[in-house]
């Protein structure tokens, strides 16, 4: 099988959303999945059941640094240091044949905020193993993701509840 690549992507909600569902239904189906989540790091309900799932590894930063805009220089240095190091072992995996489903969720902005190793991930884009399907999510995708990618879906904000209503996130609907 011949793995493609998936870019979810947008001002919109579901972006992660779809990378799960994907990485639920690959699961179901045997796959080995790889799921790295960047700028992420508080708990969320999706992680307790992703976590469960035998054929599902989920790698992602042990602590939450906030938003990317109120961090020192040395939390920066921080996160993009724990993003290589999981970077580095999502790619292991691939090359040692343990994963046939990669999704990088919040990929997109990580890269655009330069928190990763924008090479590697431009070179691992450009030369992904043929069998391999990946997943990219996040807002304002590179360009190299839009011109690699096979699937692109476009998350679109018609009305969300925190601007129209000012109703702010909600445990197990939001996170």
């Amino acid at each position: 099988m011949s793995g493609l690549i998936h870019l979810y992507h947008g001002e919109g909600k579901g972006k992660t959303t779809a990378a799960i569902g994907l990485a639920v239904r690959a699961a179901g189906h045997g796959m080995n999945v790889v799921f790295v989540q960047f700028l992420k790091g508080s708990p969320t309900g999706e992680l307790s059941v992703l976590n469960t799932i035998r054929n599902i590894t989920v790698l992602r930063n042990p602590k939450d640094f906030g938003f990317l805009k109120n961090m020192s220089s040395d939390q920066i240095k921080e996160i993009t240091d724990m993003h290589n190091s999981n970077l580095k072992t999502a790619f292991r995996m691939v090359y040692e044949n343990c994963c046939d489903l990669l999704v990088l969720d919040e990929i997109c902005a990580a890269f655009h905020s330069n928190v990763i190793d924008r090479i590697a991930i431009t070179n691992f884009i450009k030369n992904k193993p043929d069998s391999l399907e990946l997943v990219l999510t996040g807002r304002n995708p590179d360009k190299i993701f839009l011109e690699y990618a096979d699937y692109i879906t476009e998350m679109k904000n018609v009305r969300h509840p925190l601007s129209s209503h000012h109703i702010s996130a909600r445990r197990g609907i939001e996170y």
